[in-house]
């Protein structure tokens, strides 16, 4: 795609999230877009950096690791929105400001220890699977208290908020169910005032639901297709259970 394409795209997307914003009597401010460049080449993203975005999100940690070093542009600010399997750790944390997808301690308890060796700190998501699918990563919604509580003790773990994929599906109003779940779980987290929990980041919607998310109280989208066109794979593809964590 041509970078004309890309800022043809990208105008449409800011029309979309102003006009949801409006419908829900939000500030469209208060809605950070994230780029979601799963298959997207370095050349296709850079007209979106150009035209000012700077939140990219990545799903395999090796697609990482090829495609960062190709993006010379310190403008550019990655945050890993996959399932991240925890052999694959050091090869994500050279390069990311936040992993949105944290949904286990085992996971959080190696990175934590990483993070140690490293003297740094990391800004972390808690992905939940709203939808109860056998096919999603994410912690069960009856378990994200719990699970919170625990990765509050990691002093290099910083929270800032929720994640979900949501259903795929197209019953819209299921998709709706998946959103007002998370953010009914970002207000029992906010009352039990964890120490050092952030919860202002609803990282939740994508290219064909946005306005519901925005609608249900999404303050972070993430839009590939939309803006950068149709992937090879279906979305189906990078969320799939099967491809599952070998050392876990």
């Amino acid at each position: 795609m041509n970078a004309n394409k890309v800022q043809e795209q990208l105008n449409q997307i800011k029309k979309r999230i102003d006009a949801s914003c409006r419908s829900a009597n939000r500030n469209p401010d208060d809605i950070t877009l994230l780029l979601a460049t799963k298959t997207v080449s370095a050349e296709t993203i850079k007209p979106a950096l150009d035209a000012g975005e700077t939140l990219l999100g990545e799903n395999k940690a090796q697609e990482l690791q090829e495609k960062y070093p190709l993006i010379e542009d310190n403008r550019a600010q990655w945050h890993f929105i996959g399932h991240l399997q925890t052999n694959k750790i050091n090869n994500v944390l050279p390069y990311v400001t936040c992993i949105q997808s944290v949904d286990r301690l085992k996971l959080a308890q190696k990175l934590h220890n990483r993070l140690l060796k490293d003297n740094r700190t990391l800004d972390i998501l808690v992905q939940v699977n709203t939808s109860y699918e056998e096919s999603k990563f994410g912690a069960a919604p009856e378990h994200v208290l719990t699970l919170i509580e625990q990765l509050s003790e990691f002093s290099t773990l910083h929270i800032k908020g929720l994640m979900t994929i949501g259903k795929l599906s197209a019953n819209s109003e299921e998709t709706r169910e998946s959103f007002r779940l998370l953010k009914s779980l970002q207000e029992q987290v906010k009352a039990q005032d964890y120490p050092g929990v952030d919860m202002g980041v609803l990282s939740m919607g994508m290219s064909g639901d946005l306005e519901a998310a925005i609608e249900e109280g999404a303050t972070m989208i993430r839009v590939g297709t939309a803006i950068f066109g149709d992937r090879e794979y279906p979305d189906s593809y990078y969320w799939n259970e099967q491809l599952s964590d070998t050392d876990d």
